[in-house]
């Protein structure tokens, strides 16, 4: 039996497993099945974890989870690491620090941005996985990287263009949420920690 990629997680998968096990005798299949138990407890605790970061990532940015390709832990991320949204005074603030704000590099008459490799790292990849998510799904994302493309754009100068229009979403629903909660929960930073 052939296990796909990722499907340990699935508990189908691993009850399908740990029921073939129980066949074979053996070292071997005794550790095997020892790890196919451990492999259920660990999923069941992520998934609890999970279940507990998105409570929290709901009360307190409940529209940057509803942003395509922006799921809880993503969101976890994004929240904590913006630390309080309202600090920025800007969009374009905003996309300097995560690094998604675009890098003048022309020379001559040649007019090219580059990626930016500065500003706070865990919130460029926190943009990166939502517009890599974005563009494995039929959309608004996928629809804008091809029309950059056919402009002349390189597939890296699309994404750039792509992680900065998500930069400006995320920048606004952070804003958006961070302005609807109530006065008396204090610093919405502490809350997404």
């Amino acid at each position: 039996m052939e296990i796909p990629a990722r499907m340990l997680s699935r508990y189908h998968t691993l009850t399908e497993v740990q029921d073939r096990l129980k066949d074979h005798h053996g070292v071997v299949a005794t550790i095997a099945l020892e790890l196919v138990i451990r492999t259920r407890e660990l999923t069941v605790r992520i998934n609890q974890l999970e279940g507990e970061v998105e409570r929290r990532v709901v009360a307190l940015a409940p529209t940057l989870l509803q942003l395509d390709g922006c799921g809880a832990l993503c969101a976890a991320k994004v929240v904590r690491e913006a630390a309080g949204i309202s600090r920025f005074r800007s969009r374009a603030a905003f996309a300097m620090n995560n690094g998604t704000a675009p890098v003048s590099v022309s020379s001559g008459n040649q007019h090219r941005h580059r990626l930016n490799r500065g500003g706070n790292r865990q919130l460029n990849v926190a943009m990166h996985r939502i517009a890599v998510t974005q563009l494995k799904r039929p959309g608004p994302a996928k629809d804008y990287v091809a029309k950059r493309m056919a402009a002349g754009n390189t597939k890296t100068e699309a994404l750039r263009a792509l992680k900065r229009r998500i930069s400006d979403e995320v920048y606004r629903r952070l804003l958006h949420d961070e302005r609807a909660l109530p006065a008396n929960d204090g610093d919405p930073r502490g809350a997404a920690a």
